[in-house]
C-alpha cells in the first residue's frame, strides 16, 4: 500500500527534471538571440517629457528624407590644407552619390578656420543595420584618396558603428566569461565536480526562460530591449539564480545529513529555504520595478525585463534544482559529504566569537570606517561621461571628434537644434546668435543646409542650427543650452524648442536627477515592507536598510576614488547612481535576509544572542561564496568596452564584496547582539526555552 505514494514522490522530481530539460533544449536558443529585437537608438536614453525630445521628433519633419551623418575629417600632419586638398576631397566624396546605402550628395568639403583641416558630411540611409560598417569603409576609401592627407570619419554614423562593434557578440563572450568565473569559483570553492554544474545548469535553463519570454515580448512591443537591458538581464539572472541555487544546496545538504530520504531531504530544503529567496527575489524584482517610475526610456525598459529574468531564476531554484538534487542526493556533493552545517567553519566561529566578544566595539568601528569611506561619495560626478571617455579603448570615432574639434569649434558635427515658428526665425536667429557661447546660428533651407535664404518650412516651423564654441559633451556647452533656450523662449510668439546631443545630455542630467529623487525612497519603502513581513519586526529591518544604504554611499565613495586616480574617468553617466544603487541596494538586502531569517529560525531556539552567533556561523560559508560569485559575475561586465557597463560593473561588484565580507558578517550581528531580545519587538522569538524550542522542533 505505501509503494504507490512512493513511486508518486519519485515521479514529481523525474517529471520536472523532464520538463526543464525540455525547456532547455527548446527554449536555450533565446539566450543567444536577444539581440535580434534588440534596438540601440540614441531615444532610447532620452527623458520621454523632455524638451530635447519634442526637438527629436519635430525635427523628423524636416529630414526630407531620413539620414544617418557621418563627418568625414582630414588633417595634414600639422600641414595647411592646399586648394588642390580641398577640391579633391569634394571630388572624392561625390563619386558615392547614388551609391547604395547613400543619400543625396556629399556637401563639400569646408577649411578650418587656421587653415590645417577639412571636413564634409556624408548622409547615409538610417537602417543600413549590419551593412553600416561598409558603408563607412566606402567613405573611408574615398576620402584616403586625397593625398598628403589622413582622413578620419566621425558623427552619428560613427559611433553608431562603433556602439555596435561594442555589443558585437555580447551574447556569447559575455556569458562565456560570466559562466567561466562562476563555474571555476563553485569547483574551488565547493570541491564538488557535479554539484557547480548543476547549479550552472540551473542559471542557463533560468536566462534561456527569461529570453524567450524577453524575445517574445519585445516582438510584440510589450517591452524594449536595448544593448545595455541585454547585459545586464544575463548578468543579473546568472547572478541571482547562482546565489538562490547555493542557499537551496547548502539548506538541502544539512537536510541530508540528518535524513536519509533524498526526497523528504529536498522537500524540507524548499521548505525552510522558500521564504528566504522569495523575499530576496522580491526586493530585487520590486526594486526594478520602481524604475518605471524614471522618465528615462532605458531605465524604464530594464525594470520589466530584469523583473523577469528574476521571476525565472526563482522558478528554476525551487524547480530543477531540488528535483536534480533529490534524483542525485549525496551524489551531487562527490566527492566531498554531506553533513551538518550548524557548526559552521573554523573561519566563521572565529568571526563569530569576535564579534561575540565585542559586539558594540565591532560595530562601532565598522560603521566609522563604512562612514570615512561614504564620505567621498559627493566627489562622484555624475554629469556624464565625456565622448572620448564612453569607450574604454580609443575608438575611431571618439578619435575622429577629438581630431574635428581641435580644428573647428567645439560643437561641429553636433550643432544645437532649433525648432521655432517660421515667422519669427529671424528673431530666434538673431537671440541665438547673441547668446555666448554660440559661434554661429543659421535656418536650414530647403537643399537640408544652413542658409540666410529659401528656408525650409513644414506646418509653419521653421530649423535653426547653431554651432557651440565649446565641445558638444563639456559642461561649458551644457551652461550654453541653459543661457540659449532662455534666449529663444524670450522670443514672444516664437514658441522655440531647443534639442540636440549637448541638450539631450543636459536634459538627460536633470532627469536623472529627478529619478533619483524618486525611485530611491520607492525603492527603500518596498524593501523594508518586505524584511517587515519576512522577520516580523520593526526595528531590526529599519538596521538591515540602513545598513545596506551605508554600504552603498560607502560603495560610491571608494568609487568616486577609483574612477578618477585609477580607471582615469573624469565623469560617470548620469543613470549610474541609480543602477548601483538598485543593484547594490536590492542585492546587498538578499545576504541580510539569508543570514536574518535563519538568525530568526535559530533565535526561536536558543535566544537572541546564541541565535545570532548560530545564524552566523551556519550561513557565513554559503552566503560569502554568493557574494564572490555575484561580484565575479557583474565583473564580468567589464568586457564590454564601454565606461557606462565598467562602472556599473565596479560599483556591483565591489559593494557586495564589501556588504557581503563586512556589513553582513561584522555590522549586523554585532547591532543585532548589543541591542539584545528588543531587536525582534513587537514579535519575541528570543525567549530561548525550552518550551519554545520543542514548539520549533515540531513546527
Amino acid at each position: 500500500m505505501n509503494i504507490a505514494p512512493r513511486w508518486a514522490r519519485w515521479l514529481v522530481p523525474l517529471a520536472l527534471l523532464l520538463v526543464w530539460l525540455g525547456v532547455g533544449g527548446a527554449l536555450g536558443p533565446y539566450a543567444g538571440k536577444l539581440g535580434e529585437v534588440a534596438t540601440n537608438d540614441q531615444a532610447a536614453f532620452l527623458p520621454q517629457s523632455a524638451e530635447s525630445t519634442q526637438v527629436l521628433k519635430a525635427r523628423e519633419a524636416f529630414d526630407q528624407s531620413e539620414t544617418l551623418p557621418a563627418v568625414v575629417v582630414w588633417t595634414a600632419d600639422g600641414q595647411r590644407i592646399s586648394a588642390a586638398q580641398l577640391s579633391t576631397a569634394t571630388r572624392a566624396l561625390g563619386s558615392l552619390a547614388g551609391q547604395p546605402g547613400f543619400v543625396g550628395t556629399p556637401s563639400p568639403a569646408s577649411l578650418s578656420t587656421d587653415g590645417r583641416a577639412m571636413q564634409a558630411v556624408v548622409q547615409l540611409e538610417p537602417d543600413l543595420g549590419d551593412e553600416l560598417p561598409t558603408a563607412l569603409d566606402g567613405i573611408r576609401n574615398a576620402a584616403e584618396g586625397v593625398a598628403g592627407a589622413t582622413a578620419q570619419i566621425a558623427g552619428p554614423a560613427a559611433s553608431q558603428a562603433d556602439l555596435s562593434d561594442a555589443f558585437a557578440g555580447i551574447d556569447g563572450l559575455l556569458l562565456g566569461v560570466a559562466l567561466g568565473a562562476v563555474l571555476l569559483i563553485l569547483l574551488l570553492v565547493y570541491r564538488s565536480v557535479l554539484l557547480p554544474f548543476l547549479i550552472i545548469l540551473s542559471s542557463v535553463f533560468a536566462l534561456g526562460l527569461a529570453c524567450a519570454v524577453v524575445y517574445a515580448l519585445a516582438e510584440q512591443d510589450v517591452v524594449r530591449v536595448d544593448g545595455q537591458v541585454q547585459g545586464i538581464l544575463s548578468i543579473l539572472v546568472i547572478g541571482a539564480a547562482t546565489d538562490y541555487a547555493l542557499l537551496l544546496a547548502a539548506r538541502f545538504r544539512e537536510e541530508l545529513a540528518a535524513s536519509e530520504d533524498r526526497v523528504t531531504a529536498a522537500m524540507a530544503a524548499v521548505r525552510r529555504s522558500f521564504g528566504a529567496i522569495t523575499a530576496s527575489a522580491a526586493t530585487v524584482a520590486l526594486g526594478l520595478l520602481a524604475l518605471l517610475a524614471s522618465d528615462l526610456t532605458n531605465n524604464r525598459a530594464l525594470g520589466p525585463v530584469g523583473a523577469i529574468g528574476i521571476g525565472c531564476a526563482v522558478l528554476a531554484t525551487l524547480t530543477f534544482l531540488p528535483a536534480v538534487l533529490a534524483l542525485l542526493g549525496r551524489t551531487a556533493y562527490w566527492p566531498s559529504r554531506a553533513k551538518p552545517a550548524a557548526g559552521g567553519s573554523g573561519v566563521w566561529r572565529r568571526v563569530a566569537a569576535t564579534v561575540n566578544r565585542r559586539p558594540r566595539l565591532t560595530w562601532m568601528v565598522t560603521a566609522l570606517v563604512l562612514g570615512t569611506l561614504a564620505a567621498f561619495s559627493p566627489a562622484l560626478s555624475s554629469k556624464g561621461v565625456p565622448l572620448d571617455e564612453i569607450f574604454v579603448n580609443d575608438a575611431p570615432s571618439v578619435a575622429a571628434q577629438r581630431t574635428l574639434g581641435a580644428h573647428f569649434p567645439g560643437g561641429s558635427g553636433n550643432p544645437a537644434i532649433i525648432i521655432a515658428d517660421a515667422d519669427r526665425a529671424t528673431e530666434v536667429t538673431a537671440a541665438a546668435t547673441a547668446t555666448s557661447g554660440v559661434a554661429s546660428a543659421d535656418a536650414v533651407s530647403a537643399t537640408g543646409q544652413p542658409s540666410a535664404a529659401e528656408l525650409l518650412v513644414v506646418d509653419g516651423r521653421v530649423r535653426i542650427d547653431a554651432t557651440l564654441h565649446a565641445a558638444a559633451d563639456s559642461d561649458e556647452a551644457k551652461e550654453t543650452i541653459r543661457r540659449l533656450r532662455a534666449n529663444v523662449h524670450a522670443v514672444s510668439g516664437a514658441d522655440a524648442l531647443v534639442g540636440g546631443y549637448t541638450a539631450q545630455q543636459y536634459d538627460t542630467q536633470r532627469t536623472a536627477a529627478r529619478d533619483r529623487t524618486v525611485i530611491v525612497p520607492i525603492v527603500l519603502a518596498v524593501i523594508l515592507l518586505i524584511l517587515m513581513a519576512l522577520l516580523r519586526s520593526l526595528l531590526v529591518p529599519v538596521l538591515l536598510v540602513a545598513t545596506v544604504a551605508l554600504n552603498f554611499l560607502a560603495t560610491l565613495g571608494v568609487s568616486a576614488l577609483v574612477f578618477e586616480h585609477l580607471l582615469g574617468f573624469s565623469g560617470t553617466d548620469a543613470s549610474v547612481p541609480l543602477y548601483g544603487f538598485v543593484f547594490l541596494v536590492a542585492l546587498g538586502v538578499d545576504y541580510n535576509i539569508f543570514l536574518m531569517s535563519r538568525v530568526r529560525e535559530e533565535t526561536l531556539v536558543h535566544g537572541n544572542r546564541r541565535g545570532v552567533l548560530r545564524g552566523l556561523t551556519t550561513t557565513g560559508g554559503v552566503i560569502t561564496s554568493a557574494g564572490v560569485v555575484l561580484a565575479a559575475t557583474f565583473a564580468a561586465l567589464m568586457v564590454i568596452p564601454l565606461a557606462f557597463l565598467v562602472q556599473i560593473a565596479f560599483i556591483v561588484a565591489f559593494g557586495v564584496l564589501l556588504d557581503t565580507l563586512v556589513v553582513r558578517s561584522l555590522l549586523v550581528p554585532a547591532l543585532v547582539i548589543d541591542i539584545g531580545p528588543k531587536a525582534w519587538w513587537p514579535s519575541a522569538p528570543a525567549r530561548g526555552t525550552a518550551q519554545t524550542a520543542q514548539h520549533a522542533t515540531k513546527a
